[in-house]
Parts: structure tokens; sequence; C-alpha cells
């Protein structure tokens, strides 16, 4: 079965937004920018941008301060791209799943080294 069109554009987009932020954008807040995913709403007027940025708290506000200036020129370039009758208005938000990750791999290994200073 084929997955719904907003998965295949949501995967489409994504890899575009890719493209784009390594290609054409140069605004040092945005570096360590990775875009993780994107969610298409069913009628496929709204794409939720999730990214994760590497670095400290800063770097974070400095990133949605930077991609909301961005906003209008990504999505112009991916109008440019894609061919779409609408382009989805971009919604950009942080993703804390891998902060969420790195978190319990630590509480993990420290559980981990605990058992071994046991034995």
């Amino acid at each position: 079965m084929k997955p719904k069109r907003s998965v295949r554009l949501a995967e489409e987009i994504l890899k575009e937004l890719a493209l784009i932020l390594m290609e054409k954008i140069g605004d040092p807040r945005l570096r360590s920018v990775t875009f993780t995913q994107v969610v298409m709403t069913d009628d496929l007027k709204t794409a939720k941008v999730y990214y994760s940025v590497l670095g400290e708290v800063e770097k974070k506000k400095e990133a949605q301060v930077g991609l909301a200036a961005a906003k209008g020129f990504i999505k112009r370039e991916i109008a440019m791209r894609m061919s779409l009758r609408y382009v989805p208005e971009l919604l950009f938000f942080y993703d804390e799943s891998i902060e969420v990750g790195s978190k319990i791999e630590r509480i993990l290994q420290k559980i981990d080294d605990g058992r071994k200073q046991e034995s």
C-alpha cells in the first residue's frame, strides 16, 4: 500500500530543506541546524518542521531566530524546486528527542558503571 500523499510530500520537503540549508543559506546561526522530521497536515497546507541543534542553549535560541528570519526565503526555494499547487506554511519546532535519547543513554551508562563497580 502506498503511503499517504502527506507522508510522501513530507519526505520530499525534508530532502529539499536539507539541500536548501546546505546550498543556499549562509546564515551562521543555522550552521549547526539539522532538520530531523517534517509532518504534514492532511490538507497539505501546513508543514511542521522539526530540527535539532548541536551545541548549548544559546545556539538553539540563535537557530530559532535564524529560521524565523529565513522562513520566507526557504518557502520560496521550496516553491521553485517542487511543483506544488500550494506551498505549505512552514512551522519550525525544536526536536527534543535527541536530547532525551542522550540523557537516557547517560543514565544507562551510570547504571552500568555502578554495576561494574559492585562486582
